[in-house]
């Protein structure tokens, strides 16, 4: 790892590279995209291929034109996909094999390679060269790391897998200690204590609950930066979580297919833009809830571009204070496998019912739940899980929850399901939490009115 090349990039990122308006944003990514998209074409196999018939586009960088991929697709293509020759099969052995052992340090033609979570049953593999590594490290501590590169920071971070893109960041005074999410979890306990970490990095979840053992007594951390990754940041722990530490938590929206997007000071979450583009395909236009098509224009090993994910955002009507001209997102709303989906009234036409929907229920139902659940198990049966403060009735909350789910369905004219209850588990794991879970195999096609 070159670390003259870690430090180039956070310093242009940091100090150099700025943008005062949205076009002089543009005439840059137009610029790295079109110099990208000759190296692509000339170097992997499968976009040659997919790109017969689009030369002029390339010619012009209209790029926007060009066809969108996907997970499934790559993954199908993965041999010609990436540009070093790696075949799916050895990587998914070496992969595994990581995952088996849990040591993450080997590289394959060397080349770091690593497994996505999987959230929505179709796992993804994603190869990073060293370049590639220096770069995304040196962007990453440009954007999150609080004061200097030279100040001394030691980094608790919470992950199912740990990779050696994640490990780059080290050197004499940013000490990385990764903690594997699939070991027990008082496991972590000493050794956070004895560490005593300078900035948390964790799911929501963990987070979480490293703040309940603060709350505790088990823990004294005193963090300087806290930053939630891998799962949607709900309210509920955002709230919890900030006032036990006093501090505001960031966030990094980070997936196999790039460091996508980061908190800025007035804790607003921005697409990375100097490091992506993000074209919105609306589900809801007028909410701004969008699924992201994104290109990654420095990414060379598994090119990623015009690819859509299957996250919901929204983004943020008003402008940042901050004054940037990058995307701004309200929030991350989940994945489109968490879409529900009902049945309109006399009729069995299908409408979608989106996360945020749910999730404002929950929380209009009392102000006393601390953990919560719902699950789509089919169009008519929803199932709910939570827990109450000490002290408060579980009886009135089950029914101030029916009470608003039921309220929700009638306002989207949708016929009501049945609701039912079980119990809570909240212990934080390997397992992503999805607070708002969807098991309907039935995706949703249609128009959304």
């Amino acid at each position: 790892m070159n670390k003259f090349n870690i430090l180039k990039q956070y310093l242009v990122i940091k100090y150099f590279r700025k943008f005062k308006t949205k076009e002089q944003l543009e005439t840059y990514q137009n610029k790295k995209i079109a110099k990208h998209l000759k190296y692509v074409v000339r170097t992997s196999p499968f976009y040659q291929e997919l790109y017969k018939g689009y030369e002029d586009e390339i010619k012009i960088n209209n790029w926007a034109k060009l066809p969108v991929v996907n997970k499934e697709i790559m993954m199908a293509n993965f041999d010609t996909f990436n540009t070093v020759g790696i075949k799916k099969n050895k990587a998914l052995e070496f992969a595994f094999s990581a995952e088996k052992t849990r040591d993450f340090s080997s590289k394959l033609q060397n080349i770091s390679i690593g497994l996505s979570s999987g959230t929505s049953g179709n796992r993804g593999i994603f190869l990073v060269s060293d370049e590639e590594s220096e770069m995304w490290s040196g962007a990453v501590l440009a954007k999150l790391l609080p004061g200097s590169i030279l100040g001394r920071h030691t980094i608790a971070f919470f992950l199912r897998a740990n990779n050696n893109l994640y490990s780059s960041t080290e050197n004499g005074r940013i000490r990385f200690h990764y903690f594997d999410l699939f070991d027990d979890i008082n496991s972590h306990l000493s050794r956070l204590q004895k560490i005593e970490p300078t900035i948390l990095i964790g799911p929501p979840s963990m987070l979480r609950k490293i703040a309940e053992w603060q709350t505790e007594n088990v823990l004294k951390l005193r963090p300087k930066k806290i930053i939630s990754v891998a799962e949607v940041l709900e309210d509920i722990d955002r709230g919890y979580i900030e006032k036990v530490f006093g501090l505001k938590i960031d966030q990094v929206y980070q997936c196999t297919e790039g460091f996508l997007a980061s908190t800025c000071s007035y804790g607003t979450l921005h697409i990375n833009e100097d490091l992506v583009v993000v074209q919105k395909e609306y589900l809801d236009q007028e909410k701004g809830i969008f699924v992201p098509i994104i290109t990654d224009f420095t990414r060379r090993t598994q090119p990623i571009i015009r690819y859509r994910l299957n996250d919901l955002l929204i983004e943020k009507k008003d402008a940042c204070p901050c004054g940037s001209p990058y995307l701004a997102l309200e929030r991350i709303d989940g994945r489109c496998d968490d879409l529900f989906y009902g049945y309109t009234n006399n009729s069995k036409q299908i409408k979608v019912i989106f996360p945020d929907f749910i999730r404002r229920a929950i929380m209009k139902a009392s102000d006393n739940i601390s953990e919560y659940k719902v699950i789509q198990k089919d169009f008519l049966k929803i199932e709910v899980q939570f827990e109450v403060n000490t002290g408060h009735y579980e009886d009135n909350t089950k029914l101030s929850i029916i009470k608003e789910l039921l309220e929700l369905w009638e306002q989207l004219q949708l016929e009501s399901p049945n609701i039912h209850f079980s119990a809570y588990n909240r212990n934080p794991s390997a397992t992503k939490l999805r607070r708002v879970e969807c098991h309907l195999k039935q995706q949703f096609e249609g128009k959304i009115h």
